[in-house]
């Protein structure tokens, strides 16, 4: 099956499933694991896709990000998830706390909507809005598109943030 049919798969069953659907843990194993799988990553390998990642954020220790996605053993890309009904404004700064302390990038998503989040117009500052935003329930084919160029394990995201100045 290829990445577009995988991706369409994806929304269909979200799109069934949603209402059962009660928790931000539930939508993070329903929903968004099954995304990162799509993009290439395996999900049950720690040091490809560690769960609960902590990043530690001035005098605030110990405060943990939903996934990162690792490249030799660094973030390259983390993600704040919330429950699907979630209103996905930027949670009183979290993102933005991240976003000081790596130099990953960042997603923030319900499960259906997917927000991904660059420093495009200032650097070191992450953007107030999102380069890219995806609803999996009604995929556009030029979305497809971008999120072809969000790596696999073997094409990591580096290349794919030099394409578009990230």
């Amino acid at each position: 099956m290829d990445f577009k049919d995988q991706l369409k798969q994806l929304g269909d069953r979200v799109a069934k499933l949603k209402d059962s659907i009660q928790t931000e843990e539930a939508t993070k194993n329903a929903f968004v694991m099954p995304f990162i799988q799509c993009l290439g990553y395996d999900v049950f390998n720690p040091f490809e896709v560690t769960p609960e990642y902590i990043s530690d954020v001035g005098i605030k220790k110990g405060e943990k990000i939903d996934y990162a996605i690792l490249k030799d053993g660094h973030p390259v890309l983390l993600i704040e998830c919330k429950h699907h009904n979630k209103n996905l404004d930027l949670h009183d700064g979290q993102l933005l706390r991240y976003y000081h302390v790596s130099k990953a990038k960042f997603g923030l998503h319900n499960g259906i909507v997917y927000r991904f989040y660059s420093d495009l117009l200032t650097p070191n500052k992450m953007d107030e809005k999102p380069f890219l935003e995806v609803n999996i329930t009604d995929l556009k084919d030029t979305q497809i598109e971008e999120l072809k160029k969000f790596p696999s394990p073997a094409l990591i995201l580096i290349p794919f943030m030099q394409r578009h100045r990230i």
